[in-house]
């Protein structure tokens, strides 16, 4: 099974009770993976909801990823973490979490996908696809062209993540992707599951 099929990224503007929702939804619908974000800074917080969602993961298979913060990932014992390229190196949050754990890595431009070859990651989250409303800082949109391209020249499975919706998601899937990541498409959907399930769907048409 491909873990990275149907990523969520979860919406650090909502609140713990519809975040809880949100994932338990979309587990219903197949996501393969989930990432708590929080861009708050608010470290309580940040491990209050990685628990909460840690909780109704347990059992279902699907690997809890924590955006940015190698402490939280390691205070929960989460599955993973997935690093920007302003967070903690690659090699050294390789050290801290282990060979075990699933770590993903934002590529913004062509040179950090070359640079990324080196590091010890499992996958990488092309950024951003296409503009996005919940990115405001985006370097580049890749488009279907240039994520074709980075499938191409890099080793690692490949995660599109911005922008990405039930307009585009074949497009994106042509184009080789190993998967999608999803915040409004699921977050913001009156049935999350519901959403989930369309995702799948269009990704295995």
């Amino acid at each position: 099974m491909n873990p990275y099929q149907l990523y969520l990224v979860t919406d650090d503007q909502q609140d713990l009770e519809t975040l809880k929702h949100v994932v338990a939804e979309a587990i219903k619908g197949g996501v393969t993976m989930v990432q708590v974000r929080e861009k708050h800074g608010d470290v309580r917080a940040f491990i209050e909801r990685a628990q909460a969602v840690k909780a109704i993961l347990q059992g279902t298979g699907v690997p809890l990823i924590i955006n940015d913060r190698v402490d939280v990932a390691l205070a929960v014992d989460a599955d993973g973490v997935h690093l920007g390229q302003s967070d903690m190196p690659a090699d050294l949050a390789r050290q801290l979490i282990g060979d075990q754990k699933i770590l993903g890595l934002s590529v913004e431009n062509e040179q950090q996908l070359f640079d990324a070859e080196a590091m010890p990651v499992d996958y990488l989250g092309l950024s951003a696809i296409f503009t996005t409303p919940t990115k405001t800082d985006i370097k580049k949109a890749w488009g279907i062209d240039g994520l074709a391209q980075a499938v191409a020249k890099s080793t690692f499975p490949i995660v599109a993540i911005g922008g990405i919706n039930m307009s585009n998601i074949a497009d994106i899937h042509a184009a080789g992707a190993d998967g999608i990541a999803l915040v409004s498409a699921i977050c913001h959907a009156e049935s999350p599951a519901q959403a989930a399930r369309d995702c799948l769907a269009a990704l295995q048409a």
